[in-house]
């Protein structure tokens, strides 16, 4: 039998499996730093600090008692945390380190066929060179390498020194051990991850199987292919083949679009369906959330329950922005309201609110702006400056 799932209860659904329902001034501590990251699956690391790096946004978006130290010492002491790729580099659970094994060697076949192809055999010896010199002197940061021979461009075109680094780290040799001032230091894997994890092994039926089902409930319903990109350590075939293998144990669902339009069809796992609908409410509060957010990663799925048309611009040349360079999104409850442009002033302690740009339908009602300023006073706070400062013309495009 099919189940039908209304929109409002896939947003709150989803909400729940991403960490965003619970109270976000729970006070939490150290474990709950570590659950919150387990429950959400792994969270997206990225060096823009335009007013806060993106892991650190992620999490104070979910808890605002969350501590910048807990995730130092869950990364760089209790090694409860590793860093790696899933469709972008993340942090995540070291638990999870010996199904990564399987992405470290799928990406040494692809990325030493793209060498050879790119840079010739000669290549190698940069590579063993590199590994030697962090083998007998420990971490090593990419600036402390020899920059001879650098051309500008990809990390295909760095260095071949800083070529080997990242190399090594992809493919599982290297770990990073630690980071000063957002730049990694890398070890050998084998000094960073502890062994219960490193020299665990999962066949390689475990591991799709694994994939395919932590993805799964951490998005509480989905297609095969948002299952895949999820983690983004399997293929499409692969989860489309696990789907159909494991029929036996998923629901399948339709789930209502916010649109009204044509019910999309997912699957769900069937042990998880008595609880599937006992989620609670969403908080209430205006609350901020990072472009690299889990929740808004698949744009498609986002647009399709949240009707929130989200792009980071980044890339995109100054006058073709519809909005600006790094614009937030915002959320009340289950419902993207809006994205605003600011940007912590360091120098003058201050967080600068640009433009406020709300969703069709959306108010700027009195409450909804308190609640707004309530969330900015929290946030400059987490930023570290003393105070919001909204610029002329800042509400221009909400009103």
């Amino acid at each position: 039998m099919t189940i039908t799932i209304s929109n409002a209860d896939a947003r709150r659904i989803f909400l729940a499996r991403q960490g965003l329902s619970i109270p976000p001034g729970r006070a939490m501590d150290k474990a709950g730093l570590l659950d919150l990251i387990e429950t959400i699956g792994f969270v997206q690391v990225d060096s823009i600090r335009t007013v806060e790096r993106a892991h650190d946004l992620i999490l104070f978006s979910r808890n605002q008692t969350f501590r910048r130290e807990h995730l130092t010492a869950l990364l760089e002491r209790d090694r409860a945390l590793f860093e790696h790729w899933t469709h972008d580099a993340s942090i995540i659970p070291t638990t999870f380190y010996p199904y990564w094994k399987h992405r470290f060697r799928r990406e040494e076949e692809r990325l030493q066929e793209r060498w050879r192809k790119w840079h010739g055999e000669d290549f190698a010896a940069a590579f063993e060179h590199t590994y030697e010199q962090v083998r007998a002197n420990g971490p090593i940061f990419a600036r402390e390498l020899k920059q001879e021979d650098h051309v500008s461009g990809g990390w295909w075109n760095w260095h071949p020194a800083k070529t080997a680094l990242e190399y090594h780290w992809r493919t599982g040799h290297f770990a990073i051990c630690h980071r000063h001032n957002f730049q990694k230091a890398y070890d050998l894997a084998e000094r960073v991850v502890p062994d219960q994890y490193r020299l665990d092994e999962v066949d390689h039926a475990e591991f799709v199987d694994w994939a395919c089902r932590a993805a799964l409930s951490r998005l509480g319903f989905a297609t095969s292919g948002e299952i895949a990109a999820f983690f983004a350590v399997i293929t499409p075939q692969e989860a489309k083949a696990w789907v159909d293998a494991n029929a036996g144990q998923l629901v399948e669902v339709q789930v209502e679009t916010v649109d009204g339009g044509r019910p999309r069809a997912a699957v769900a796992l069937a042990e998880e369906m008595p609880v599937l609908f006992d989620v609670p409410e969403p908080p209430s509060r205006v609350r901020v959330l990072s472009p690299f957010d889990p929740l808004l990663r698949d744009r498609a799925r986002a647009e399709r329950l949240f009707g929130f048309s989200y792009r980071i611009e980044v890339f995109v040349p100054e006058p073709k922005r519809q909005y600006g360079y790094y614009v937030f999104p915002l959320i009340e409850g289950d419902r993207m309201i809006g994205r605003i442009d600011m940007k912590a002033d360091r120098k003058r302690s201050s967080l600068d609110v640009r433009r406020l740009w709300l969703e069709p339908g959306v108010r700027a009602s009195s409450g909804r702006l308190e609640k707004l300023d309530a969330e900015l006073a929290r946030l400059a706070r987490f930023t570290g400056v003393d105070k919001v400062d909204y610029l002329p013309g800042w509400r221009d495009e909400a009103i």
